[in-house]
Order: structure tokens, then sequence, then C-alpha cells
């Protein structure tokens, strides 16, 4: 596989691998049609080891600095072909770091292993409907009042949103800017908070999207995370993780379709022959090869940087803007050598062209990141 790679991380490949084969790939068509699949996955995914990865030991988890195994994983599971499910079977993987690094030890040895087992689903809320990428423009208003803060205001877009049992919701406790968030953890039965209805989307269909609002909302202060006004400071270090798992979700949505344009580019004759004898479709080939491997490799070395302690936040924003690039160009062009089959809703590569589109806009888009690649510049 790959030099970044030991014995560990391939034995929890295998195992990711098992799980996808035994648990989803039979059943994945029928879950992207209904827009959902099984609560029973998490606790199935919980029962195999695979939600603890990157977690602390004593809370359940594999333990913590080992980028690769979480990688290696990550690449399995995307095996399954849905984005959707991988996003939201992963979306403790945004929701839960704050809380397992800095709730009151109470609340974290409450709410962490329950997740990591499966038994509960973790989300994290951050995008609002008027602020995008726009972080530190959020409008969402928590207000103390002795020992509760009374939350109001709403968010949007947000992952295992409709059937999550904790948020971690980003609101504003100060004045204006990135100095004035917090972050609360708020349970789906808080008085006060609603979810809406699952949101449909152009891809990730079997990805469980609300709305959530919060109406004199009211939370206990202890189920603040961290300190005070300090939230910035932890969503950005969250988004680090999240921007390397989307670069993998990018190279390897790209890999699959690669895989299956192979396949069909030997099967399918046009003219007396494979399409794959032709020029124009080696050509074709060859060069979402070259974009996949080139993909893959620069994100592996920017997670060979956070495995070395560094802050690479230049790095991983290039990975991720460079691989969800290429998985736009080379599911574009699998559904092109497909031809009327690669618009059929049975070809695996219809799913992928779909759910590749949201890598670039999650997580900051395309555009944020440049801008953030710009200032580590010096620009």
């Amino acid at each position: 596989m790959s030099d970044y790679f030991n014995e560990t991380h391939q034995q929890a490949r295998l195992t990711a691998r098992r799980f996808v084969s035994t648990h989803i790939l039979p059943f994945i068509a029928d879950w992207e049609e209904a827009g959902e699949f099984p609560r029973d996955l998490y606790r199935q995914a919980g029962g195999d080891g695979l939600l603890g990865i990157g977690f602390p030991e004593n809370l359940g988890g594999t333990g913590e600095g080992d980028v690769f195994l979480k990688v290696a994983v990550s690449e399995e599971l995307m095996r399954s072909t849905s984005g959707g499910l991988v996003a939201s079977l992963g979306s403790l993987d945004i929701g839960l770091p704050p809380v397992a690094k800095w709730a009151r030890s109470e609340i974290r040895d409450e709410i962490v292993p329950s997740v990591l087992r499966g038994e509960k689903i973790s989300a994290l809320a951050i995008t609002e409907p008027g602020g995008g990428s726009d972080v530190a423009g959020l409008e969402t208003r928590a207000v103390r009042d002795g020992d509760h803060y009374v939350v109001n205001g709403s968010k949007t877009f947000i992952t295992s949103g409709h059937r999550a049992d904790h948020y971690t919701v980003a609101v504003r406790t100060g004045g204006e800017g990135h100095g004035g968030i917090s972050l609360l953890l708020i349970d789906r039965d808080t008085p006060g908070f609603a979810r809406g209805k699952n949101l449909r989307k152009m891809g990730w269909w079997a990805s469980d999207t609300a709305e959530l609002f919060f109406e004199d909302c009211r939370v206990p202060a202890s189920r603040l995370i961290g300190a005070e006004n300090a939230g910035f400071i932890a969503i950005m270090s969250n988004f680090l993780q999240e921007r390397l798992m989307l670069a993998i979700m990018g190279y390897m949505t790209a890999e699959m379709a690669l895989e299956a344009s192979l396949a069909y580019a030997k099967e399918r004759k046009a003219f007396g022959r494979p399409i794959g004898g032709f020029q124009v479709t080696r050509h074709k080939l060859v060069e979402m090869a070259t974009q996949v491997d080139i993909a893959r490799e620069y994100t592996y070395r920017a997670a060979a940087l956070m495995q070395a302690g560094k802050n690479p936040i230049k790095q991983v924003a290039m990975a991720k803007n460079f691989a969800t690039e290429a998985c736009e160009s080379v599911t574009r062009e699998a559904v092109q050598i497909h031809g009327g089959m690669g618009y059929m809703r049975e070809s695996v590569v219809e799913r992928l062209y779909r759910d590749g589109k949201i890598l670039s806009i999650g997580g900051g888009t395309t555009e944020i990141m440049k801008e953030l690649i710009g200032k580590q510049m010096g620009l």
C-alpha cells in the first residue's frame, strides 16, 4: 500500500473492509434510495472498534496520535461507495473531539464512551443559514441566566442533525467576531430545541442532514465546552482533522470512479473493439490515474506532518483543494467514459459524481481554503 502504513494499520484496514463488505455493500443501493441507513449500523461499527479511532483509551478509544490508523480505516469505509453514509457514520469525528478534550470530566465521561460504542450519535452544529463558511460571523446567541445559558438561533446543513443525541453547538456568548464564540453541548431532548426535517440534497442521499432551531433553549452552564468565548480556537483545531478527512474522501471517490472506468473500458465495445483501445480513452484514464495518485500521496504527506506533531494548516488546505478538484474532474470523466450508462442511477459512477461535489464545499469552501493558504504564505 504505502510506506506510511504498518501492520497495525493493515489489520485495522482489514477489519474495516470486512465491516463494509458484510454490513454495508449488500444494502447500500437500497439505503441510498431510502435516504437513510439503520441506526444499528453505529452499534456495529462501535463494536468493531471503528468509531473509537483517535480518541483517548481511557474513554474507550484506540489512543491519540496515530493519524494513519484513521487514514487506513477511512479509506476502507469509503469503499462503501456512499460518501453520505461515511459522513453520517463519522459525524462523531467532528462533534466529539471538543467534548473529549475540553468538556467537564463528568460530562466527558458520560458522553464520549457511549458515542464510541455506537449507542449514541454526536453531531457538530456550526453552519448557519446566512453564514456558510463565515464561522466568525455566526449569530446564534447564548445569554447566561444563572446556572443556564438561554440559546436562540438556528443552524443548517448539520450532518447527523436529525437523529443525533448530542450536539456540539457554536454560539455567540460575547461580542462580534471570533473572540465572542463559545461551544455548548446540547442534548436532543432539551426544551426549546427542535430539529427540522431531513434535508434533500444533490448527493450524499444516505446522509442525515437537518436544520436545527433554538428558541429560548435553556442549557445548563455545566455544558459549556472549554472556557467562555474561547470556542473559536476549538473549532479551528477541529477543522484540521475534518479537512484531512475530506481530502481522503476526495481521492477515494476519484479512485473508485477510476477503477470502475478501467473495468468498463475493457468490457464496453464500440466500432468493433473495447473503448479502452482508443487513444482518447487511454489518455483520459492516464490523466485520471495521475490526479488520483498525486492527490493521495500529497494527502499522505500532510497526514505525516500531523503525525509528527506539526500544525500543517497550509498543506492540509492544499490537500483538500487538490483532492476535491481531482475528485470532480475524475468523476466527470468517469461518467463520460460510461456514456449513457454513467447517467443511470444503477451505475456507481453516477453516485460518485453526485457525492463528490460537496467535498469542495464542506469544511470550508475551495475559495476559503485559498484565502487560508494565502495567509499562511504571508500574502
